[in-house]
C-alpha cells in the first residue's frame, strides 16, 4: 500500500461526487434523472475555466442517499455541501457558488 495522501491534499482543494447509480425498482435513481448530462456538464463547467482535476476532481459515485426522480444527486466535499434534484442547467450556478465565476475560489476557506 502506498499513502499519497500529501500529494493528494497539495493538488485538490475539492472533489464533486456525482451520484450515477441506476438501478431497476421501483424507487427513484440518479442515473435515470441525467446523471450522465449532469456529470459531463460538471466536468465541461471546470475544464472551462482550467480547475477540472486540479484543483477540483470530479468523480461519479453509487447512491448518495438523495435519490429523486426529478435529478441527480451531487456532493462537494471537502465543502460538506449535498444537493438534490440537481439538473444540467443548475450545474453552472452550483458549482459557481461553490468555487466563485471563473473558479477562483477553490479551496473551502474564504
Amino acid at each position: 500500500m502506498k499513502d499519497r495522501t500529501p500529494e493528494y491534499r497539495e493538488r485538490l482543494d475539492a472533489h464533486v461526487f456525482v451520484c450515477t447509480t441506476d438501478r431497476d425498482s421501483e424507487y427513484a435513481s440518479c442515473g435515470a434523472a441525467g446523471a450522465e448530462e449532469t456529470l459531463a456538464t460538471v466536468k465541461d463547467w471546470l475544464r472551462d475555466r482550467d480547475a477540472y482535476w486540479s484543483p477540483v476532481g470530479v468523480s461519479s459515485t453509487s447512491c448518495l442517499g438523495l435519490c429523486s426522480e426529478h435529478g441527480t444527486a451531487i456532493t462537494i466535499q471537502p465543502h460538506n455541501e449535498w444537493y438534490s434534484d440537481v439538473q444540467p442547467e443548475d450545474v453552472p450556478g452550483l458549482l459557481e457558488s461553490a468555487f466563485g465565476p471563473n473558479a477562483e475560489r477553490v479551496s473551502d476557506e474564504e
